[in-house]
């Protein structure tokens, strides 16, 4: 991943962070420079994605936003609440990384592979099912220009043993398609969608054709591990 591209993704959880604060944008710039004691132009430029906070104004920043630093500067987090920093684990667990098309099928056979054959295996703190996968995310479907934004490359960390509640960030497939779609689940009015992140998208609903694989519970970038 480049460095512009790092800089603009920390912008985005930042705005992110700063609008669940209660921060509202023509005062944002002011207030967090007088907490941490730098230069509005400063806060301008992490607000822009020209540059990022250095690691002890980094944490400053996390902790007066009410989020963690690993999710502000590196983008892992939990997705319960997007930004809310949660209980971890101690130690690491690893789960397979499989393809689009896999994911599809991973529930319907008490084996689908051979985990020896899966040679890509991520770690995560988090506490999930043994039944967990990664995804790779492919698209821009759930690149948003503000707020939570989950860009193609990513890691999606998929638990197909949690219930798919309204709000929810999802893997679903279509029964008639071959592979699965990562979306936010919605209920409204007894009806249900799949709606992209990204609002040159359109909100899709689903019928009885669409099965809920799993929820996903964790984003990251692979070489930020």
């Amino acid at each position: 991943m480049s460095e512009e591209t790092l800089r603009h993704a920390f912008s985005a959880r930042l705005i992110e962070a700063c609008n669940r604060k209660g921060l509202e944008s023509h005062g944002r710039g002011v207030t967090l420079a007088r907490v941490l004691s730098v230069t509005p132009r400063a806060v301008g430029k992490w607000l822009n994605g020209e540059a990022m906070p250095r690691d002890g104004k980094m944490q400053a920043l996390a902790d007066y936003l009410d989020v963690s630093r690993e999710w502000l500067q590196l983008g892992t987090t939990a997705l319960d609440n997007n930004v809310r920093a949660v209980a971890q684990a101690p130690g690491y667990n690893s789960y397979p990384l499989i393809s689009w098309v896999s994911a599809g099928l991973w529930s319907e056979a008490v084996e689908p592979w051979s985990r020896a054959e899966i040679d890509r295996w991520p770690a995560t703190t988090r506490h999930v099912s043994e039944n967990s996968f990664w995804l790779e995310v492919k698209g821009d479907s759930m690149t948003s220009p503000v707020g939570l934004s989950i860009p193609e490359g990513m890691m999606i960390l998929v638990d197909p043993d949690i219930p798919a509640t309204s709000g929810k960030l999802v893997v679903a497939r279509l029964i008639n398609a071959n592979e699965a779609t990562f979306k936010r689940y919605i209920e409204d009015g007894g009806r249900k969608y799949l709606k992209p992140l990204n609002p040159e998208y359109k909100m899709q609903e689903i019928h009885d054709d669409c099965r809920i694989i799993g929820v996903v519970v964790e984003a990251k970038w692979e070489n930020l591990a």
